[in-house]
Order: structure tokens, then sequence, then C-alpha cells
């Protein structure tokens, strides 16, 4: 099973899926024929909407056929990817997503309607690491004088999130789980309010994406504690990890992931990897990625489907512990 930290170091050396388009579809036939619609299983504007609209445009070029993006948000992503569980197995209709639908989902609600372990893993695109940040004031410095603090005011200390069982809640249940900490959940609508209440001082910490809370650290209005992945990041590299502070399986982020619908052949997926894997290599999707914070990713579908097995089996026990449940 392929560990968390290999996931963080996929990087575009893995990348070497040589190959040409697969004759997948009957004698004769070539994939792509037709325009392929990716459904975004969240509004426009989040990062795995820009990463989709990045890769398939330049699937577009490099196929000479129409890759369109089509947004199905709701039910933390359970609609969109339940779409595409149900859609014709063929090629024509991809998963554009990140954990949710794939590793985390099915713990939290109870009216699943797919299957996520029967959707076929296509390859992983990128992640944006989270990071520890806590409100100015709050007397601590670094990982190991955080832990002190809490552990020295169990019930005290809060921690906001984009809401019940958003990957900032389940990453802030994480740490307190591996330190034996008491640290408070306050839920929020969306990451931005979970922030400013953050730089209101109205909360402690937020365990969210680094590019969520960047700016204001540079700002001098919010402090980085740690970074919640096993090396440092491009972003902030003066910013100490989770292992350097000896947190060593304090790893999480938010990474982005294609899909197919079940059954879809081998061929169509490999064909879909080599193409997309061939994009992660281009050094200007590389630098898209890097505004918003996601480092590119890759591998193969076996490498994603040993990933997301290992993530479910990750947050599945976060959750049983919190005992979170969204209906």
């Amino acid at each position: 099973m392929i560990s968390r930290r290999r996931f963080h170091t996929i990087a575009l050396a893995g990348l070497t899926l040589p190959g040409s388009i697969a004759f997948a579809q009957g004698p004769g036939a070539r994939y792509p024929g037709k325009p392929i619609r990716l459904i975004v299983n969240f509004p426009p504007g989040g990062t795995i909407d820009a990463m989709a609209r990045i890769i398939g445009q330049k699937l577009t070029d490099k196929w000479a056929q129409p890759v369109l993006v089509d947004n199905r948000a709701g039910a933390g992503g359970n609609i969109g990817a339940q779409a595409v569980a149900s859609a014709e197995p063929d090629g024509y209709t991809l998963l554009a997503t990140p954990p949710g639908p794939l590793s985390i989902n099915q713990y939290l609600y109870r009216d699943m309607r797919f299957e996520p372990e029967k959707l076929a893993p296509v390859i992983l695109l990128g992640s944006v690491p989270n990071v520890v940040t806590a409100r100015n004031g709050l007397p601590a410095n670094n990982l190991n004088e955080l832990i002190a603090y809490a552990k020295a005011n169990p019930g005290k200390v809060t921690y906001g999130s984009q809401g019940n069982g958003s990957t900032s809640h389940l990453t802030g249940q994480l740490f307190a789980n591996m330190t034996g900490t008491d640290i408070i959940h306050v839920p929020f609508k969306g990451e931005g309010p979970a922030v400013n209440e953050l730089l209101a001082g109205r909360v402690d910490l937020f365990f969210g994406n680094i590019s969520a809370v960047l700016k204001f650290q540079q700002a001098g209005q919010l402090r980085l504690i740690a970074l919640a992945s096993p090396r440092r990041g491009s972003m902030a590299p003066q910013l100490p990890t989770a292992v350097e502070s000896g947190l060593p399986d304090f790893f999480a982020s938010a990474w982005f992931a294609l899909a197919a619908p079940p059954g879809t052949p081998a061929s169509i997926v490999d064909a879909i990897n080599t193409a997309v894997a061939d994009i992660l290599r281009m050094p200007d999707v590389q630098q898209q990625f890097a505004v918003f914070g996601a480092e590119v990713s890759g591998g193969s579908p076996a490498d994603m489907a040993a990933f997301t097995a290992a993530e479910r089996m990750r947050w599945k026990k976060v959750i049983d512990t919190a005992k979170v449940t969204l209906d």
C-alpha cells in the first residue's frame, strides 16, 4: 500500500508513462473520438475547478477533441461523483475531485448512492499541504510550545474549520489524536469565514491549506506554526514541518485526482493517465498549479488506487474517534 510519505514524493521524475492514445472502442476505433465531459464536483472558482480547467484545456489541445468542464456541486462532492459513477464506462465522462468523495465521505454520509472503491482511479493531479496556523497573541511559537500550551489548557484551545467533515476539521482532530490534546472544534461555512475568525482572534488555530493563510502571515496578521507534510514546501521554505517538530506521522493535505466510471477499460484509463502525466510535466502547468499552492503529483492508476485506499483507512480512524456524521 502506498504511504502518504510516498505520495508526497511522487514527483515529476516519476511521470514516465510513455505511449500513445489507446485503441479502445473496437476495431479501428481510436480514443478519444468525440468530446469528453470532465465533471467537477464543486463550484467554479475553487482549486479543483482551476486544476480541471488547466488539464482540460491541455487535453483539448493534445487530443483535438473538446474537454468540457461540467460543475456538479453538492453533498460534499457526492453529487458530481454519483454522476460519474453512473455514467457509461467509455472514457467520455471523467471526475475531477478533492479527497472527500473518494476517501472520506463514505464515513460521514449514511446515504451514499455510489461506492467510491469502484470508481476507476486514473491519476493524482496534485496536492496543497495543510499548515498549523495560530492567531497572533497565542503563546506558542512552534509546534512543541503549542502542544504544551494545549495540554496545560484542556478544553480551552479552539480551532476553526470550513465545516464539519472538512479536511481542516479532520486535520485538527488528527492533531488532537496524535498529541493527546483536548482542543475544541468550531465549524464555519467555508474557509474564508474560518480564517476571518482566526484573524479576529475569536478562534486560536486553523488547520487548513497554506494558500489560504500565507498572505496573512506575510502581513504579520497570523503565525504559521508547522507544515503538515514530510518535507518543506516551496511557498514557505523557512516553515518547519511537523516531522521536524517531532510528529512524524502528521501528514495532511488537500489532494486532487481524476477518476473514471466503474468498469472503464484499462486501455482507456492508461491512455488518459499517459496524456495527463505528460501535461503535468509541462513547466507552465507547474507554474499555474503553484499559484494556488499546489505541487503536481502524477503516478500510475495503481499508485492512485493504493493511495486513496490508505487515505480511507487513515481518515476512517479519525472520523470514528471524533464520531463525526453529516446526515
